[in-house]
């Protein structure tokens, strides 16, 4: 009798030690790689100054500012702010505006497209689609273009077709449409315009035209957005896959992969990834951020961050900004992935920071996550000034929920929930 409880014993304590196994690597928190500052790492920053005309014409053109997707803003505003106008949308806006050609504008996630006068806040004009926008607009060559999934917004059909439309950015008129349903960012390099589709493909099409160069396909949906470097379109997927593209051809230079559990299989490269240093930073709903060489697509870092990973990075000063389900905002070592420190947010952070003026802004995102089956802090929505050295807080604003700010020479444009803000900064401090 008692060698049968003895067997029985270790029966129950193997299957827990089993079932312990099992969650634990279904969590996807035990891998990680730490990075080397002398291998695939290039110590200097790329900066691509725009020229000042440029800049004045269209101060911010595209989703994370720069064909790099770096979240870093060329102005140097700094709280506090006064607020010089408000701007009900009617419905979430996922993604910040973009500036330019004398106009801010904004796409709200249920089709409504505005243009708005920077000064005021007046509505120049506006569009409607029966569609439903997941991106930022992108202005190039006097056109905005805009990107649409099927309704409905929560989930659409991946059968339904979408919309990419190109606009004109004084007046609205379209220039062209294709039937397309894609969640990217559209990125203009050389008159061609990259984004990703919910058809497993990444296309070039031309800007003047709409007319495809090219598609590649890839193994999974594409809700990521592209960025680029050095002749190379870099995207992720949702089957855990970045693409490395050459940008004239279409043809895949290297595929690098997330770490996979045995649970869940590879989870999403939903994020952007952003190009610097010589790497590919690339956050990954598992919770990990993965540095790939932008070169070899070697795989150079791994660091776990938290339950879930949403939000692109933001590159700036060496170091690699990136905020998760479980309210971490983490600073990390663009050279290593080692951290740099870690601010407690008060709930949920799902957009992409932006680093402007040595400050790093995030918003949270209240109940973000809430369904997963990993743990989602819930809390109040709020946008977040962080001092992008040290961590600490400098300001607050009591709206955001995705994406926090965008900037021209004289304003900063901070999205909250349902509202776009115009705001300046209050002279002498």
């Amino acid at each position: 009798m008692k060698w049968a409880l003895g067997l029985g014993l270790v029966f129950v304590l193997a299957l827990a030690a089993g079932l312990g196994a099992w969650w634990y690597l279904g969590q996807g928190g035990v891998k990680e790689i730490r990075g080397s500052s002398t291998v695939e790492f290039k110590p200097n920053p790329v900066i691509v100054k725009r020229p000042p005309k440029a800049l004045e014409v269209v101060p911010w053109p595209t989703y994370g500012y720069d064909n790099a997707r770096s979240h870093v803003s060329p102005f140097d505003h700094r709280p506090p702010y006064r607020r010089l106008w408000t701007v009900r949308t009617g419905w979430y806006l996922e993604f910040p505006p973009s500036i330019g050609y004398g106009r801010v504008f904004v796409s709200q996630q249920r089709g409504l497209f505005l243009a708005l006068d920077p000064e005021t806040g007046r509505r120049i004009w506006a569009k409607h689609f029966p569609f439903c926008s997941a991106a930022s607009p992108t202005l190039a060559d006097g056109l905005v273009i805009q990107t649409y999934v099927p309704p409905p917004c929560s989930n659409g059909s991946r059968s339904a077709p979408g919309l990419v439309v190109a606009m004109r950015a004084s007046d609205g008129k379209i220039v062209w449409r294709i039937p397309l349903a894609s969640e990217s960012t559209a990125l203009v390099v050389g008159g061609l315009v990259y984004l990703g589709a919910w058809d497993h493909k990444v296309y070039a099409l031309e800007l003047k035209t709409g007319r495809t160069v090219w598609s590649t396909a890839t193994n999974g949906e594409i809700n990521s957005s592209p960025a680029f470097d050095d002749g190379t379109v870099f995207i992720g997927n949702n089957a855990g896959s970045i693409y490395a593209l050459d940008a004239k051809t279409g043809g895949v230079r290297w595929i690098g992969r997330s770490f996979s559990s045995f649970i869940r299989g590879r989870e999403y490269f939903y994020a952007t990834p952003a190009v610097d240093y010589g790497r590919v930073f690339a956050p990954n709903t598992d919770g990990t951020v993965y540095a790939f060489g932008e070169t070899t697509g070697h795989l150079l870092w791994a660091r776990h961050v938290g339950t879930y990973a949403y939000t692109a990075p933001a590159v700036w000063n060496r170091t690699v900004y990136v905020g998760t389900y479980d309210g971490n905002f983490d600073a990390l070592d663009a050279a290593t992935g080692d951290p740099r420190w870690v601010y407690d947010a008060p709930a949920a952070i799902h957009g992409a920071p932006t680093v402007m003026a040595g400050l790093v802004y995030f918003s949270t995102c209240g109940r973000c996550g809430q369904h997963g089956v990993r743990h989602a802090k819930s809390g109040p929505y709020g946008t977040y000034a962080l001092d992008a050295r040290s961590g600490k807080l400098v300001w607050t604003f009591p709206d955001g929920h995705y994406s926090p700010i965008t900037a021209d020479e004289k304003r900063v444009y901070l999205t909250g929930s349902t509202r776009i803000y115009g705001l300046a900064p209050v002279t002498g401090g």
